[in-house]
Parts: structure tokens; C-alpha cells; sequence
């Protein structure tokens, strides 16, 4: 009995320091592997470093590159388009006017009265309308005599205010944000397809052209004035409410910026200089790359495995449509490398872009001392039951890091634009005011994001220039901006103003 006991304790003594020595083990590698999420981060948060030096050599970057598209077509990685837009809204303008706004799966049709100076925009009505898939793939008649029909529609329900003057015909801003080679303010030809359409008959057409022949086909008598794409509407939309306006910055799913340039600035302009003075330049400055950019192992393999590697790099670190990517791509390396979240890697993390934008803001928003939106958010999207404190804390600060270096490189991007104005630093006894309007769910809806830029641009710009400039959300510019440049450029201007 007593040998019995003794061997009894023997083995128990040994399973206790089994035991023992097992969760000592457990203890080790699991600071082994919360060390290398550190580690996971330190790196990261290295490589997204943006001090103010580095910002303002992507600055001076934009800038070269914006010098370089203007002076030759195909010079730089910036194209610089030229929008004929020479005539920006001045708030004057009279009469009604219709804008088509197309842009997506879904098309606006809008009308706008307005009143000049007193009044502005007196009233806007519109309707939305959703694209069948099938003609998202099918023949450019199909689609176009779709638009003109729900456009037909539409301008039969004008009340008694749309009064047109007799011998007068309806004038038309057409927004179409799809890549087009612009040859003059109401005309320019499809260069491709994105965002789901794949028409091939419509490439290498002048999508006025389309759109008029549909309207005759429907018997509707109405003059495409302007095409414009939504940044160079959004632009229009903030100088019709403040003259100071001199660019607009797009900050949504993509990004993009237009601004006024001096047209004896624009050394591939062949025209004549236009009598304002000016030209609205659309710059895609997506697409603008630079060695000071501050790219990480994620980018690279993001922009590897997108359907257009090698380009649209600035918006692929700044725009809503990746930052929950680039998040997610982090948390996926955790979670191999370090177990993030425990022994296997959750199956839903493997999903490309299963982490959106919005979702990222809601969990680098949560301010609740046990974090709890966040916990939520990687129950619901990545079905991670449970989460400690300790890994909600370390997904913000990957939130933080993401968000702010895409916020600081807008801001540089922004700065950029000014030096190229020379609006950068105040002139002595001038108090000529800048200001650029910003539109687009990310500046709009991602508090953190749209702060974090204007401190930055503050900070680039120093007290002093920043009192000067000034950054307003322009809402909704690419619809009532369209109309806005079919009143600016009205085939009856001339006729209002001697009248």
C-alpha cells in the first residue's frame, strides 16, 4: 500500500512538472509569437513612416511630374488632361438646365433652376436609375437608347418653374466618369470600360455622339453642352458657392484632383488661349508614382495581384477602395506568422478585400474602454468569436497607421498643387485665399482620415499660408457641377448678357 502511494506520488510529482514545464513552454512561445506581432507592427509602422520631410519631397515630386504632363502628352505618370473647361460658374447664371450623371451601375438625370447671384440654385429635382446587368455587356445602342429613354421620361414631368424660353433648346451637363480622351468641352471618344461595363462598340466612339443619336432616336430635342468627369463637377460645384475655389480633390472608393491652371502654362496647348485666361486641368493623379512614396511588403503584393499592376499606385495607399486591404493583408501575415488569432488562421481572413473601408473607420472610430466595436467587427466579418483587449488595441493601431499615411500623402498631394500655383506661401500684402474642395465617402465619412489630412496640410504649410487655405466639403458636386457647366457654357451666354 505504502509502495503504491509513493510510486502514486512519483507519478503525479512528474505529471505536475510536465505540467508545469508545458505551460511554461505555452508561456514562451506565446510572448514568442506576441513578440513577433510587435515586431509585425514596428515594421509596418516603419515602413508607413511619414515625416514632414518625406512629405514634402512627394510634393516637390507632384509637382515635377504635373510640369512634365502639361508640357507633352504621355510625359509623365500624371496625364494632366486638358477638360476644356475654360469658363467656370461664376454664381450669375440664369435658366434651367439638365445633367446626366453616369458614373457607375446606377444613372441620375437632375434639373436645376437657377436664379444668379440672389438666388443660386432656386430648385434640383432627380431621379436615379438602375442599369440592367445585361446591358451593362451588351451593344452601345441598347444602353444609350436605355439612358435617353429614362431622360425622356424625366423631362416629361417638368412643373410650371422649368419654364423654357420660346425658340430655346434644352441644354445638358454630361457627367461621365470613365477614361476618355477629351477632344474639345462636349465631345471625347471612350478609351475603355471599367467598373463592370464591357461594350466593345462604344470604345474608340464619342460618347456624346452616342448619347445624341439615342435622343433622336427617342425624339428628344436637347444640346450635350459639357462633358465632364465628377472631379472636374465637383470643381465647378465649389467655385459656383465660393469664388476662391482653385481645386477639387475626389477622396472616395478611387481619388482623383482637377484645378484651375493659367492657360499660357499648358505648353502642349495647340488652341487658342482661351478669353478667361484659364483651363481646368484634370490631373488622374491615381496614377502618380514617386520613389519618396512609403511603400510596404502589402503594396507590393497588392498592386502584384490587382488587374493593373504598375499603375494607379498613389490611389492603391490612399483610397477607400484599399485601406481595409492593406489591413487585412497585415492581420493575414499575423495571424501566419504569429497566431494572431489563436492556432489556425480564420478562413474568412483569406478573402481579398472581405475587410471594406467603412468597417475599417467604424473599429479606428471605437472609442469604448473594452473597444467593443471592434470585437464585433471581427466577430461579424471574419467570424473570429472572441478577442482580447490587448489584439482589439493592436488593430487599431494598424488602423492608425494605414489611415494616416494615405491622410498625410493626400494632404502632400494637395500641397503639391498649391506650390504649383505658387499658393503655398503668403505673398507679401496679398490676401488672396485658397481653397479646395473635397468630395467622396472616405473625406466625408472616415473622421480620422479627413482630420489627419488637414492637420498635415496645416503642418506643411506652416501658421502663417495655412490661415490662406482653406479646405470645404463640396457635396454632390459631380451632378449639380455638370448642370453648373451647362449654364457656364451655354450656346445662349451671349444673348443673356446683352439681353
Amino acid at each position: 500500500m505504502g509502495k503504491v502511494a509513493v510510486g502514486a506520488t512519483v507519478v503525479c510529482a512528474a505529471a505536475v512538472c510536465a505540467a508545469a514545464v508545458f505551460i511554461v513552454r505555452r508561456r514562451m512561445q506565446s510572448s514568442g509569437k506576441w513578440a513577433r506581432v510587435i515586431e509585425i507592427l514596428k515594421v509596418l509602422e516603419e515602413d508607413c513612416a511619414t515625416p514632414i520631410a518625406k512629405l514634402r519631397q512627394v510634393a516637390d515630386a507632384m509637382t515635377v511630374e504635373m510640369h512634365a504632363g502639361l508640357a507633352s502628352e504621355g510625359g509623365s505618370k500624371l496625364k494632366m488632361l486638358i477638360s476644356y473647361v475654360d469658363n467656370l460658374p461664376s454664381g450669375d447664371e440664369h435658366g434651367f438646365f439638365y445633367a446626366l450623371d453616369l458614373g457607375g451601375t446606377n444613372f441620375r438625370v437632375m434639373r436645376v433652376l437657377l436664379g444668379g447671384k440672389q438666388d443660386r440654385v432656386v430648385k434640383q429635382e432627380f431621379e436615379e436609375v438602375s442599369i440592367p446587368p445585361h446591358l451593362m455587356t451588351g451593344g452601345s445602342d441598347e444602353l444609350f437608347n436605355f439612358i435617353a429613354e429614362a431622360l425622356a421620361k424625366f423631362v416629361a414631368t417638368e412643373g410650371e418653374d422649368f419654364h423654357l424660353p420660346a425658340g430655346r433648346q434644352r441644354e445638358l451637363g454630361f457627367t461621365f466618369s470613365f477614361p476618355v480622351r477629351q477632344t474639345s468641352l462636349s465631345s471625347g471618344t471612350l478609351i475603355k470600360w471599367t467598373k463592370g461595363f464591357s461594350i466593345e462598340d462604344t470604345v474608340g466612339q464619342d460618347v456624346v455622339g452616342e448619347l445624341i443619336k439615342a435622343m433622336e432616336r427617342v425624339g428628344l430635342d436637347m444640346n450635350v453642352t459639357a462633358l465632364v468627369n465628377d472631379t472636374v463637377g465637383t470643381l465647378a460645384g465649389g467655385r459656383y458657392y465660393n469664388p476662391d475655389v482653385v481645386a477639387a480633390v475626389i477622396l472616395g472608393t478611387g481619388t482623383n484632383a482637377a484645378y484651375v491652371e493659367r492657360a499660357h502654362a499648358i505648353p502642349k496647348w495647340h488652341g487658342l488661349l482661351p478669353k478667361s485666361g484659364e483651363m481646368v486641368i484634370n490631373m488622374e493623379w491615381g496614377n502618380f508614382r514617386s520613389s519618396h512614396l512609403p511603400l510596404t511588403e502589402y503594396d507590393h503584393s497588392l498592386d502584384f495581384e490587382s488587374l493593373n499592376p504598375g499603375e494607379q499606385i498613389l490611389e492603391k495607399i490612399i483610397s477607400g477602395m484599399y485601406l481595409g486591404e492593406i489591413l487585412r493583408r497585415v492581420l493575414l501575415k499575423m495571424a501566419e506568422e504569429a497566431a494572431f488569432f489563436g492556432d489556425s488562421v480564420p478562413p474568412k481572413l483569406r478573402i481579398p478585400f472581405i475587410i471594406r473601408t467603412p468597417n475599417m473607420s467604424a473599429m479606428h472610430s471605437d472609442t469604448s474602454p473594452d473597444l467593443k466595436v471592434v470585437g464585433s467587427k471581427l466577430k461579424d466579418i471574419l467570424e473570429v468569436p472572441t478577442t482580447s483587449l490587448k489584439m482589439r488595441k493592436v488593430v487599431i493601431s494598424l488602423c492608425n497607421i494605414i489611415a494616416s499615411r494615405g491622410a498625410r500623402l493626400s494632404a502632400a498631394g494637395i500641397y503639391g498643387i498649391l506650390k504649383k500655383l505658387g499658393r503655398e506661401t503668403p505673398k507679401d500684402g496679398e490676401t488672396q485665399k485658397s481653397v479646395i474642395a473635397m468630395d467622396g465617402g472616405l473625406f466625408e465619412h472616415y473622421t480620422q482620415f479627413s482630420e489627419c489630412m488637414e492637420s498635415s496640410l496645416k503642418e506643411l504649410l506652416g501658421d502663417e499660408a495655412s490661415e490662406s487655405v482653406e479646405v470645404i466639403h463640396s457635396n454632390d458636386g459631380s451632378g449639380v457641377g455638370a448642370a453648373l457647366l451647362a449654364a457656364s457654357h451655354s450656346q445662349y451666354l451671349e444673348d443673356s448678357e446683352t439681353s
